[in-house]
């Protein structure tokens, strides 16, 4: 073999060295960034809460429950109290609208609808109407990142809102271990993350809402009695408690209201 064809094959050799090293250091890395760290919840306490209530949307301000419930002729706006499942206040939602999720920017509460596009808006603490603002497409969970509004529509992308006029300003597609992750449901703003419950299952999610990637899910089953589980329809609301960072999650006609812990 000629002194050039050694160095040929010296080079070709270092190259495949290098090149396998970036192989499997890109291929650990991309397990590494994809992998969801798996979650329960620890349930801290119980509450009553009214199994008529089809819950949508749940949210936590100044110790009291807000709710809003869905179906067309029981759809409403809630106020809670936690303890005891009382219904403080409430205002009801006329037909043809089917309510869905539920956030609070500032003293305003905004309601999304269904399939009706329209998002109707509550003065907090009279529960008087402000007006509504319009959007294309369905509305299924919404929260506030403070600057702009996060908002689900059963598939695997949330859109992020101008809070004036809900326009769109970004669009992310969320990942499971790689993969796109829809039937996003309720959302929760927290702490820079977002936790959204996925329809028709028991679980929830953290979502990174800079690259979309799902770095924990919670399982978030076997919360009711096999004979509590009767009648009753999906895991469904979630809402933040910043004064003991524990979370409080329910579901659509469920009997009980569960302050939880998300843990390993």
């Amino acid at each position: 073999m000629t002194r050039s064809a050694v160095a040929r094959a010296a080079c070709v050799a270092s190259l495949l060295v290098v090149v396998g090293s970036w192989s499997v250091d890109t291929a650990e890395q991309r397990v590494s960034a994809s992998t969801a760290d798996r979650l329960r919840v620890q349930v801290v306490r119980a509450y009553p809460h009214d199994s008529a209530a089809f819950t949508q949307g749940l949210l936590l301000h100044g110790g009291r429950l807000y709710e809003s419930t869905g179906l067309v002729g029981q759809s409403s706006l809630r106020e809670v109290e936690v303890e005891t499942g009382r219904v403080i206040r409430r205002t009801n939602v006329p037909p043809p609208i089917f309510a869905e999720g539920l956030t609070l920017l500032g003293e305003r509460l905004i309601q999304l609808t269904w399939q009706n596009g329209r998002a109707l808006l509550y003065d907090r603490q009279s529960f008087s109407k402000q007006g509504e603002l319009t959007y294309q497409g369905e509305g299924w969970g919404l929260c506030t990142t403070g600057e702009q509004l996060a908002m689900s529509d059963g598939s695997s992308t949330l859109t992020f809102r101008a809070p004036k006029d809900l326009s769109v300003q970004r669009s992310l597609k969320v990942t499971l271990d790689g993969q796109p992750l829809d039937q996003l449901n309720e959302l929760e703003c927290v702490d820079g993350a977002i936790y959204a419950n996925i329809w028709m299952r028991d679980l929830i999610v953290r979502i990174d809402p800079a690259s979309g990637r799902v770095t924990q899910r919670i399982d978030a089953a076997n919360l009711l009695s096999p004979v509590e589980r009767q009648g009753v329809d999906v895991l469904n609301g979630i809402a933040y408690d910043a004064s003991d960072r524990t979370f409080l999650i329910t579901g659509k006609l469920w009997p009980r209201l569960f302050r939880v812990r998300f843990v390993k």
